[in-house]
């Protein structure tokens, strides 16, 4: 069994300060993204390593997006939820500065409800019968995927990694 990552009783469990926040992108900044169970110490912060690290992914990166969810993102989350279900990190991956957590908010108070309004329902449970597993138990499925050949013939996932620079100056050569 792994020990517990903090001394719960000398952790701060309460909201962020500024400082707290500044003693964490100085520290990452220095030394990187890591050992989330030792940055608190060489941070200097009474924090959780678990809550240290979600502070970092979900609010302080440099790379995230904030605001406001523009159409063409949307479009794609609708279009992603449909093939993929509710498989946020896959999604938000897709979604270059936003986060799964956030992705998954903004389905859940938004695009759910504005394609319910619209007579559009994405299924929560597939519609073939569920598997069995090979000791015959049920196998529990929240695969939310639908039938998306006629609904989404212009979705294209090459997921390849590229060079866009280099890719540009292919085109211009």
């Amino acid at each position: 069994m792994r020990k517990p990552c903090c001394d719960k009783q000398d952790t701060n469990k309460g909201a962020w300060s500024k400082q707290e926040d500044q003693k964490l992108i100085d520290y990452i900044q220095k030394h990187g993204e890591g050992n989330w169970r030792l940055l608190p110490k060489g941070a200097g912060l009474l924090r959780c390593g678990k809550s240290c690290r979600l502070r970092w992914m979900n609010y302080l990166r440099p790379d995230l997006k904030r605001g406001n969810f523009g159409e063409d993102e949307e479009d794609l989350i609708i279009k992603l939820h449909a093939l993929l279900g509710n498989r946020w990190s896959l999604i938000a991956g897709r979604l270059p500065g936003r986060t799964d957590n956030e992705v998954k908010n903004y389905w859940n108070s938004h695009l759910s409800k504005k394609l319910k309004s619209k007579g559009i329902h994405h299924p929560h449970k597939p519609d073939r019968p569920r598997q069995r597993s090979i000791d015959h138990q049920p196998v529990r499925s929240h695969d939310t995927r639908v039938n998306t050949s006629q609904i989404l013939p212009d979705l294209n996932l090459n997921l390849s990694l590229s060079n866009p620079v280099e890719e540009r100056l292919d085109q211009l050569q």
